[in-house]
């Protein structure tokens, strides 16, 4: 038997900012910065922000000194990184690791910075944890396997997630890799999260993600505090890669740790929706422009998707096809499409138009297909081919590697651009400037305080959601 939670461990224990390679060490801040802008508009943006303040406050979760960034008032740790992984997964426009079908740094970087809160840790052990949480969160999906997680109506973000805010959180706090054992084992006991949220566009997605951030923050608390975890927490009989999966690969779960990095095939996404329609928005986008085409002129679109997208963003078809709030539309393939054919844009801005009467025509124009072309891509890429029959002509791309997929990844000033689309709108733009810089700079502070600071509203702030 593969000794996987041992091994997780260890690693997590152990973990240095100085053997880290330059290329992880850089992607990683870089996540982080990408994290930190989807909070900032996340707190106000999503329409389920302000209820989920209210039920935290409801839970006494207030009551302390910890930033929720965004946000003016202090928070309690636990507070802080329910809120937190929330807000980071509640715009849909958060890092995915596609091999894993999940969106990592939610559930992890929240617990990680509220538990650098907790000790005043260095930034570069903050950014040694991450990459720790990254690693276990990431690993622990592909050898369930995702996909198979999937089918049994699991949500891998939540469920792999509270893992990652465990190693994390253990790596901050300075947990011997027998405490971390303990958090993992503790941490199996609040794994959770369901994709029933699909059924009516629920809130429960955001939630859940959150809720994994502060389990794991909870999680490696209790074992600093000697409370008693199970043991053989991931690969034991009841353990979470055979209670969670059919058939689930323990080996791929450790294999080349420390020397591989699955952080390094974590994206950033361009768009605010599931990651499956990204590579048919990219195609509706290059088609728009190389044609000069206007959405009364298209006739039918068909959008080629994986098996697993289909799941997502594609069945069934009629509720796809009139999405009726924001969830729905993260998780529509018509709308995605549809906004880049119309507009060709595709933004957070987008989704406030999503009852204008050139969106509502065409939606019901576009077909979703599990194309086989685009299935023998995944799960190494989630391709897209769009097949587009306007003016009487047919119009087709493939696209295998979507932009912020790791082999075609943002650069810096692509993601400072993003960070700033969605920040300047609640810190202003010198304060999110500064921001930026303290995350990019991060290895050099002595701690997080003067960052988290710089993530707090100056001024009253008035945006959706409020």
């Amino acid at each position: 038997m593969t000794d996987v939670t041992a091994q997780f461990a260890r690693y997590a224990a152990t973990i240095r900012h100085q053997d880290l390679p330059p290329d992880v060490e850089t992607r990683t801040r870089f996540l982080i910065l990408d994290l930190l802008g989807n909070i900032v508009r996340g707190r106000h943006d999503a329409e389920s922000s302000a209820p989920l303040m209210a039920g935290a406050r409801a839970m006494g979760l207030s009551h302390g000194n910890h930033v929720v960034l965004g946000e003016a008032s202090r928070w309690s740790p636990a507070g802080a990184a329910l809120l937190n992984g929330a807000f980071a997964h509640s715009l849909d426009f958060d890092d995915t690791h596609a091999a894993g079908t999940l969106h990592p740094g939610a559930p992890v970087i929240p617990a990680a910075f509220a538990a650098a809160e907790i000790t005043g840790a260095a930034g570069k052990d903050v950014i040694a944890a991450i990459v720790a949480g990254y690693e276990v969160t990431n690993r622990l999906a592909v050898a369930l396997p995702g996909g198979d997680h999937y089918d049994r109506g699991y949500h891998p973000t939540a469920t792999c997630g509270v893992f990652g805010g465990a190693a994390a959180a253990g790596r901050i706090f300075g947990l011997s890799a027998a405490q971390i054992e303990d958090a993992f084992g503790i941490a199996l006991s609040q794994s959770a999260g369901s994709l029933q949220f699909l059924k009516n566009g629920a809130w429960t997605k955001r939630f859940q993600v959150g809720w994994a951030a502060m389990a794991g923050l909870s999680a490696a608390l209790m074992a600093r505090e000697g409370f008693r975890g199970a043991a053989e927490a991931l690969e034991g009989k009841a353990g979470f890669l055979r209670a969670y999966a059919p058939n689930p690969n323990p080996e791929r779960a450790v294999r080349n740790l420390g020397s591989e990095f699955e952080l390094m095939e974590t994206a950033v996404k361009p768009y605010p929706s599931c990651r499956y329609g990204h590579a048919n928005v990219d195609a509706a986008l290059a088609i728009r422009a190389e044609h000069n085409l206007k959405a009364e002129e298209i006739e039918s679109v068909t959008m080629g998707l994986p098996n697993k997208g289909m799941l997502l963003v594609g069945a069934p078809l009629e509720y796809k096809r009139h999405p009726k709030n924001v969830v729905d539309g993260q998780f529509s393939g018509p709308f995605v499409v549809a906004c880049a054919l119309a507009h060709g844009h595709f933004g957070w801005d987008s989704y406030p138009k999503m009852d204008q009467p050139d969106l509502r025509a065409l939606m019901p124009k576009v077909t979703c297909v599990e194309d086989p072309e685009v299935q023998a891509e995944f799960p190494a890429y989630m391709s897209g081919k769009l097949t587009v029959r306007a003016r009487g002509q047919v119009f087709t791309k493939m696209v295998v590697v979507p932009k912020g997929e790791p082999a075609n990844f943002l650069t810096e000033d692509e993601l400072r651009a993003k960070f700033h689309g969605l920040a300047d709108a609640v810190l202003g733009h010198a304060q999110a400037a500064q921001l930026a810089d303290a995350v990019v700079g991060l290895a050099g502070a002595p701690d997080i305080n003067a960052l988290m600071r710089l993530g707090v509203p100056r001024t009253e702030t008035r945006l959706a959601g409020e």
